[in-house]
């Protein structure tokens, strides 16, 4: 995963801890989340509208 090991990891996560409070990450992670999730339903629905045959012809 782009070549960071564990230790790379877990520095970032403390510096992320750092800056945005344990109690935040939670709230984080969900966003991230559900941008993730909005981000592949509109993909799969952009190409099944492109893949869908033209009905004008």
């Amino acid at each position: 995963m782009f070549g960071l090991g564990i230790t790379e990891m877990i520095i970032i996560l403390v510096i992320v801890i750092v800056l945005f409070g344990a109690s935040r990450l939670p709230e984080l992670g969900r966003g991230i989340g559900e941008a993730i999730k909005n981000f592949k339903k509109s993909t799969s629905e952009l190409s099944d509208s492109h893949d869908a045959p033209d009905s004008k012809t």
